[in-house]
């Protein structure tokens, strides 16, 4: 029998979604393996499909969590990368094959047989996520944080920071001057905004929120803003993108989004909605332009962002709260108010 040891956060235990505290087993830090005291944790959108069994394979009960920012306690003496005090984090996958020609070329999130941080069967088990106060990790899927980057705010990072560097890397959305359109400002859109000034894009918000404008320039750093539910507006930015990254997670129209691309323009998807969305041919056709999608990325990639976020000072806008506001939390992110990120101060939330 394998050895383990007492954790505590919080689960849900059916699709009610309503999460409650829970005693569980972590396994015994291995040759291989990172125990990481869990200072705080990021609240995603997947938590919430996820304690709800929107997607249909939840098994209960599950502790969510995959924005994990904390501190190395103690190392497996294979574990060369790390030492015990080192700020780190661990974001949507705990493990995976590493055999399969992804996972040799560093692209463990698109491995066939991922491990995901939580709701997930491994080694016997199942794997429990960071809303809790400790966690054990391969040493491979876990990550140095620059000393600069606060984890509070950075730990967001871990899944929405990478769902959106990622593919303007992959799909060339980074060269300066080129005008850059954000769809949709929530979670990954704000992060977006970031990444296209740093890396010296233009940057426009496409929003059906007029009232978002202020924030989108003000404090967001973005350049313009573009109301989408304007028809005047949308018709006079039309042919004026060289790239759109669409973070809207609602089932939406990417006629107008289409438009609003020059020849050769790309548009990449990475918000999930949960029914198809339409896509017209003609204007693809017509303007040799590109639709694309992308998930999160794999650890050597996510390592790069969260040094590339040092460098550029780059966090997310947060509101800090505790464990037991977690059910208030979930409510208001359902109802998409929250600017832009929840993070729970799980340090501060459980008695030492």
């Amino acid at each position: 029998m394998a050895e383990t040891t007492e954790a505590f956060g919080w689960a849900a235990s059916d699709s009610s979604g309503i999460l409650s505290p829970f005693h569980f087993s972590r396994r015994e830090n291995g040759d291989d393996d990172v125990a990481i005291k869990i200072l705080f944790c990021g609240v995603c959108h997947s938590d919430l499909h996820t304690v709800k069994n929107d997607w249909g394979f939840t098994t209960y009960p599950v502790v969510p969590g995959h924005e994990i920012a904390g501190v190395v306690t103690k190392i497996g003496k294979n574990v060369e990368k790390f030492k015990v005090g080192d700020k780190v984090g661990v974001g949507v996958i705990v493990d995976s094959c590493k055999e399969c020609e992804n996972c040799q070329q560093d692209l463990e999130n698109y491995c066939p047989r991922p491990v995901y941080t939580y709701n997930s069967p491994y080694k016997g088990t199942r794997t429990q996520g960071g809303y809790s106060d400790s966690v054990v990790v391969h040493q491979r899927y876990v990550l140095q944080f620059p000393e600069n980057l606060p984890l509070d705010a950075g730990a967001p990072l871990l899944c929405a920071g990478i769902t959106v560097y990622s593919p303007m890397k992959f799909y060339g959305m980074t060269e300066p001057g080129k005008h850059l359109g954000v769809a949709g400002l929530g979670g990954l859109g704000h992060v977006a905004i970031r990444f296209g000034k740093a890396f010296g894009l233009k940057v426009t918000v496409i929003s059906s929120s007029p009232n978002k404008e202020a924030e989108a320039i003000g404090k967001l750093g973005a350049d313009s803003f573009l109301l989408s539910s304007d028809p005047g507006k949308m018709k006079a930015a039309m042919g004026t993108m060289d790239y759109i990254i669409d973070t809207i997670s609602a089932v939406h129209s990417l006629i107008p989004l289409l438009g609003l691309l020059k020849l050769n323009g790309k548009i990449v998807t990475v918000g999930l909605p949960n029914k198809p969305l339409e896509l017209p041919i003609f204007p693809l056709v017509a303007g040799r332009k590109l639709i694309g999608g992308s998930n999160f990325g794999g650890l050597k990639e996510t390592q790069e962002m969260l040094d590339f976020c040092g460098k550029h000072n780059i966090t997310a806008e947060i509101e800090l709260i505790k464990l037991d506001q977690i059910n208030t939390a979930m409510e208001r992110l359902s109802k998409a108010d929250v600017k832009y990120r929840f993070v729970i101060d799980v340090a501060n939330s459980i008695p030492s």
